[in-house]
């Protein structure tokens, strides 16, 4: 019985922590700052295994102590809406102390860890974690500003893994951010959507209008526009090191186009199935491009 006791509760101990640092999130940018490493390495003999790791799980301990950072500000609106009331810290499984302890842990060995590939990674990760929670999240209930707040720590990931291969910041690392910028306003918004009512109990404003109407889909259809603007400008051959080939861009307007289709499908149906849709189809997008990026570099 002890036995099964214990192996109950470091189960329960993995899924909290899974939770409370919202693994498949912080995964998902942990991607994209790998992908923003293997675009600034010069070539494959360039990469070191050892900061490709670091990376990994700095990038992790960043995100995750955001995350609980978060859900200890917010456990009182998480218990509110269905999608939250079962986190760690909202029902009660885990006390916002042991939440704090976790969130600062992480923030300590994601620092260290960044600092040791370089200074100006920490720096980012730290700025990523400040505004994340400092700003953003108080704003979520005040304006839906918030969302253009909380897309600069968002757009941070795929620049850094630039950074931490060259220990530079420059119009590389810049279209990088930029395009991951663009990103958050098309997908955060359908994300606003669809949990609409859900957002509604805790006051969060994440619409642009605040209503799902005609406005906020038409937003949602320019920021894609934008996105794909973004995306298409290493080709011009005037982002340094950055370039696209013809071949590249033309996979990455057509995913472009892709997620313009859905973000004009959202304007024409207003329904919360459109806005599912246009979420998933951006998740799609960005790892794609990403994708389409290291591809198109290391084939040259």
């Amino acid at each position: 019985m002890g036995a099964t006791a214990t192996t109950f509760s470091l189960k329960q101990i993995a899924v909290d922590f899974k939770e409370i640092t919202k693994a498949g999130l912080a995964v998902s940018v942990v991607f994209s700052s790998i992908a923003g490493y293997l675009l600034g390495v010069v070539d494959f003999a360039d990469l070191k295994v050892t900061t490709l790791l670091m990376l990994a799980l700095g990038g992790y301990c960043m995100v995750g102590a955001s995350n609980a950072f978060n859900q200890v500000i917010e456990k009182d609106l998480d218990a509110l809406m269905d999608r939250t009331k079962n986190r760690p810290v909202a029902s009660g499984r885990m006390s916002p102390n042991h939440a704090l302890f976790v969130a600062s842990l992480l923030t300590i060995v994601g620092l260290i860890l960044l600092y040791l590939i370089n200074p100006k990674s920490a720096m980012f990760g730290a700025i990523s974690i400040f505004l994340y929670t400092s700003i953003y999240t108080p704003l979520k209930t005040v304006t839906p500003l918030s969302v253009f707040v909380g897309a600069f720590p968002g757009a941070i990931p795929f620049m850094l893994g630039w950074v931490a291969a060259t220990n530079q910041f420059g119009i590389e690392a810049g279209t990088l951010f930029l395009i991951q910028f663009f990103w958050q306003f098309p997908h955060f918004w359908a994300i606003g959507w669809f949990l609409y009512d859900d957002y509604e109990k805790a006051g969060f404003f994440m619409l642009p209008t605040g209503k799902k109407d005609n406005s906020t889909a038409l937003q949602t259809i320019l920021y894609s526009v934008w996105l794909l603007l973004a995306s298409l400008i290493p080709c011009l051959g005037y982002t340094g090191r950055l370039f696209l080939s013809p071949i590249a861009a033309v996979v990455v307007f057509l995913l472009g186009l892709w997620m313009i289709f859905y973000a004009i499908k959202l304007y024409q149906l207003r329904t919360a199935k459109a806005a599912r849709t246009l979420m998933l189809v951006s998740v799609l997008y960005i790892s794609l491009l990403q994708i389409v990026y290291i591809t198109d570099k290391f084939l040259r």
